[in-house]
């Protein structure tokens, strides 16, 4: 290995399937690999927030909606952890082929689950106050 102008590690190249690898600067994997862990993090509080609605939580005032919103909770905090290792092979793929980044869908997925679901405690909660 060598050192590149910004002091990390590179040059290291191998061929793959025709495309040329490269050994990317190691402050940039280790940033994918911390976006990568923060996006557990964030699955694990759904799922932590899942299992606390359905347990913990009082019922509000419509039968059974308590349990589809922590099965909402469970089923986002799934789709987050999953996809989370998708977006971080597909960016460490991209950096040691030295391709453009690809799109982040995560946080808008992320986002849109987030705020439906606010949206339906916030009205439970109005509901279940004024009855």
């Amino acid at each position: 290995m060598t050192e590149d102008s910004a002091g990390g590690a590179s040059a290291r190249t191998g061929s793959r399937g025709g495309d040329e690898e490269t050994e990317p600067d190691y402050r940039f994997s280790l940033a994918n690999e911390r976006t990568f862990l923060a996006y557990i993090r964030t699955s694990l509080a759904l799922l932590a927030g899942g299992v606390v609605l359905e347990q913990l939580i009082p019922p509000f005032g419509i039968r059974g909606s308590r349990s589809a919103l922590s099965i909402v909770l469970l089923c986002l905090a799934g789709v987050v952890a999953g996809s989370s290792y998708l977006r971080w092979r597909q960016t460490e793929r991209a950096l040691r082929l030295q391709l453009p980044l690809p799109a982040a869908r995560l946080p808008l997925l992320l986002g849109v689950g987030l705020l439906l679901t606010s949206v339906a405690v916030l009205v439970l909660v109005v509901l279940k106050v004024t009855a």
